[in-house]
């Protein structure tokens, strides 16, 4: 019986060991197919890791260049703001200026000069022409044989006081003295430069050098009939080239004018030549005519005197001769 027993406890211990070994072959097949797994797994998110790192790193190349742009921008912008502070700190010193009438009426005529120089030739122009009252214009225009006064007026003070007015109140008295201030400065172009006795035409040009000035001068209808009344047009800087455009096409018309004259007192005096020519050229025509006719008469004469020779002679031959020429 011990023997049965002990060969029957080192059957279960075989059995034991068989199992525990089955188990451990197949825990460790599952093991490594678990490793497998697992491994795959890491590589597959040491792949996403590695691309996101990647695109994190082009994201953030990206911002910087972006980040540097932007400085650079706002270098700019500071450079920008910089110079429109610059610019309006001129303005307003453009504005302190402006407040002197001296240094508008200089600028005024400044303007004037220019827009003259570049659109009429030279000679159709003259700067601070001087009337024999003593007077001077700032500026003429040769038309002809007369002459159109321009002079720039520059009526700011209360017009830009209306601008800067707080109330309707304040802003309708400047605007009346605005007004004011236009009439007057019509009549001192109407008065003291339209002189026709001078060579000047009945009207004249008052150039405000300001578009906005002469805009607000333009719309007041009670402005405007004084001005034509007065024989004063007010021309601002758009419309007064406007109106230099249409004196060059005149200026042109007068040149083709005087050309046209020219051409027809060259075609007179070639009418005179020719007709002198003819003249002269019948003349000679009736002398060589003449001529001819007396060569003709003393070609019939001399035919006439050699058959008259030949008769002599013939006549004239000794009657022996004739016979010695028949016998022969």
């Amino acid at each position: 019986m011990l023997w049965l027993s002990l060969i029957l406890f080192l059957v279960t211990i075989i059995l034991v060991t068989v199992l525990l070994l089955k188990i451990s072959s197949q825990t460790n097949l599952q093991l490594n197919a678990v490793s497998g797994q697992l491994n795959e797994r890491l590589k597959e998110m040491s792949q996403v890791i590695q691309e996101t790192h990647r695109g994190v790193g082009e994201r953030l190349d990206s911002t910087v260049s972006i980040i540097t742009n932007l400085q650079n921008n706002l270098g700019k912008l500071q450079e920008a703001s910089r110079q429109i502070f610059e610019v309006g700190r001129d303005i307003a010193s453009l504005q302190d200026l402006l407040r002197a009438p001296k240094f508008r009426g200089e600028m005024g005529e400044t303007m004037l000069g220019n827009l003259l120089a570049q659109v009429l030739p030279k000679e159709h122009y003259q700067l601070q022409y001087q009337f024999k009252s003593g007077e001077t214009v700032d500026a003429i225009i040769r038309l002809g044989a007369n002459v159109v006064p321009v002079d720039a007026k520059f009526p700011y003070e209360n017009f830009k006081a209306s601008l800067s007015a707080l109330s309707d109140e304040e802003k309708n008295s400047y605007n009346k003295k605005f007004v004011t201030d236009v009439k007057n400065r019509i009549n001192e172009v109407s008065g003291k430069y339209i002189l026709p006795d001078e060579g000047t035409f009945d009207f004249a040009l008052m150039y405000i050098p300001a578009e906005n000035v002469y805009y607000e001068a333009a719309i007041k209808q009670d402005l405007l009939s004084f001005s034509l009344s007065k024989k004063v047009i007010p021309v601002s800087p758009n419309t007064f080239y406007a109106y230099l455009q249409v004196i060059c096409l005149g200026l042109r018309g007068l040149q083709v004018e005087r050309n046209a004259k020219e051409i027809l007192a060259n075609l007179s005096r070639l009418q005179q030549d020719l007709s002198k020519f003819n003249e002269d050229f019948r003349l000679v025509g009736g002398h060589i005519k003449n001529a001819l006719q007396k060569y003709t008469d003393a070609e019939r004469r001399l035919d006439k005197f050699h058959d008259k020779l030949e008769f002599s002679a013939s006549a004239n031959k000794p009657a022996g001769s004739s016979l010695v020429t028949e016998a022969g």
